[in-house]
């Protein structure tokens, strides 16, 4: 008897009849847990998960000690960039989108860092923050820089990041749910790496500074907007990507969901602005204390974070199997001349989840689907279908 229904993704060997706890981009993780690489990776951490964890590690390390040691420019280039190329890294490694993957990646993040760099340099130069570094002010908090930073940063910067991946969603090809989610973590993640770069280009131009006091300091700064940041932006955007891009065929645009996955975005963007600004003031002008309650205060809403992207992209995975189902079924690849990515065991026809681990179809990159069956059908009476990964007569 198979363990779960190809269709619909239900366990029918156990009454968990939401799946809890087998997450459908990863069953052998629940839903609700802090499982970062295959919550914003989840088209590859079936194969090579520990791969992103190792270089995520050595990039943290890296960005630890430079700080410790004073080489501030060395450590916010580190930290800014580290996340972002660890992402487009992992995009060619699942050969996510094969035919197109540099206009892809140009349109999501560099479009999204320029607009970015321009847009935080208006409000953090020409509008002018009475501050020098976030959190650091010693007159107190002030109404004006409470307003920038908890409505307009939130509202624009987020309006900048939906650009790409509205444009690329829209598109026939990547108008999958996993597509727009994809898109709008890179969109993130690029917005984040180039902000950090224009609000820390003084410690960049500065020189090493040395190791001293504020050590801790540096570190929690580097650490909060190298990578507790990016994580942050790219999640909330990527959450609003995958309402548009929607369930079925085609992406559902402009919906109510939509609109309250932006909402959320903002939402989120706004706590993590003023709580970093407020905390940044316990303990007074440049205190450590201050930046590593800002540090924790990320986290937190990182945490968050991911269980709420892992319950939506659950839930959108096998809300989408069912609409499929409904409509006759899907089109991915079936019969003997298909395998699951993840456990390599033969799908039943128009599956849209292996019947041996229950990992989501849609989970993997629409190059994959077919690749196993590509090789099969070569020799046979049949063509072979790679996009929709069926077997033609």
């Amino acid at each position: 008897m198979s363990h779960f229904c190809h269709h619909c993704g239900n366990d029918l060997r156990s009454g968990d009849a939401e799946r809890k706890k087998a997450y459908a981009a990863r069953p052998d993780e629940p839903v609700a847990s802090f499982r970062l690489v295959s919550t914003i990776m989840p088209q590859g951490s079936g194969k090579q998960p520990y791969t992103y964890k190792v270089a995520l590690g050595v990039a943290l390390l890296l960005t630890v000690l430079t700080a410790a040691l004073g080489a501030l420019p060395v450590a916010i280039m580190v930290a800014a960039f580290s996340i972002p190329i660890v992402y487009i890294l992992y995009l060619y490694d699942v050969n996510l989108w094969e035919d197109e993957p540099i206009p892809v990646v140009a349109a999501a993040f560099v479009l999204t860092g320029v607009l970015a760099a321009v847009f935080t340099w208006i409000w953090s130069d020409k509008i002018a923050l009475s501050l020098d570094t976030i959190g650091g002010n010693d007159a107190g908090p002030a109404g004006r820089d409470l307003l920038i930073l908890l409505l307009l940063v939130p509202v624009v910067s987020e309006l900048i990041r939906q650009i790409g991946p509205l444009y690329l969603a829209s598109r026939p090809r990547y108008d999958d749910l996993m597509d727009g989610f994809t898109f709008g973590v890179v969109a993130g993640v690029g917005y984040a790496c180039f902000e950090t770069l224009v609000l820390h280009w003084g410690w960049i131009s500065g020189g090493f500074a040395g190791p001293g006091s504020s050590a801790g300091t540096w570190i929690s700064i580097v650490l909060l907007h190298g990578f507790i940041k990016p994580l942050i932006y790219g999640s909330a955007t990527g959450l609003a990507g995958a309402e548009f891009s929607g369930l079925g065929e085609g992406y559902d645009g402009f919906t109510p969901r939509w609109v309250f996955g932006v909402i959320q975005a903002i939402v989120i963007n706004a706590l993590f602005q003023g709580g970093v600004y407020l905390l940044g003031f316990v303990g007074g002008h440049g205190s450590t204390v201050g930046a590593i309650l800002g540090v924790v205060w990320g986290l937190l809403l990182l945490g968050a974070l991911i269980i709420r992207v892992r319950t939506v992209l659950h839930k959108g995975l096998l809300e989408a199997a069912l609409e499929s189902a409904a409509r006759g079924g899907s089109n991915h690849a079936s019969g003997d001349l298909a395998f699951c990515s993840r456990c390599e065991m033969p799908l039943l026809p128009h599956s849209d989840f292996c019947s041996a681990c229950g990992n989501s179809v849609r989970s993997v990159p629409k190059s994959a689907r077919g690749v196993a069956a590509q090789a099969v059908a070569g020799g046979g009476a049949g063509g072979y279908d790679a996009t929709t990964g069926e077997t033609q007569a």
